[in-house]
């Protein structure tokens, strides 16, 4: 059984529920640095321009959530869990802020025996993506 690198938390995914109920479907986003740094972002699917190489690292509610190639380099070795806080995030590009929320990731770094079992990835340019 392969290991997922993506969860959410409960809060998080009535968060998500929300928007999608007023957006539709949705996509999520976790940039290298600039603006909101590695705040994750939330969008109208194709709401966002995804770069060659950016990397699929797994799906909420059929959600897929990208992250920077070169974040990915730095965070590959670690569990993301999308959970939201109350605030506003530096920015406020994402669509959970005008609600009064912020996402943002917390990271658990895998064991060797589980990144030996992980689940694979996506990038953004490769294999009809």
């Amino acid at each position: 059984m392969s290991i997922k690198r993506l969860d959410v938390t409960p809060e998080a995914l009535e968060v998500i529920e929300m928007l999608e109920e007023k957006f539709g479907p949705l996509m999520f986003y976790q940039a290298g640095g600039c603006c909101e740094g590695t705040q994750p972002q939330c969008f109208e699917k194709g709401g966002f321009y995804l770069r060659t190489g950016d990397v699929c690292i797994g799906e909420i509610k059929g959600f897929e959530f990208w992250v920077d190639k070169d974040l990915f380099e730095y965070w590959k070795h670690a569990h993301f869990t999308l959970d939201v806080v109350n605030g506003f995030g530096a920015g406020g590009f994402s669509l959970e802020t005008p609600y009064g929320k912020t996402f943002k990731i917390n990271y658990t770094v895998f064991t060797s025996e589980e990144i030996e079992q992980l689940e694979p990835i996506t990038r953004f340019g490769e294999n009809g993506y």
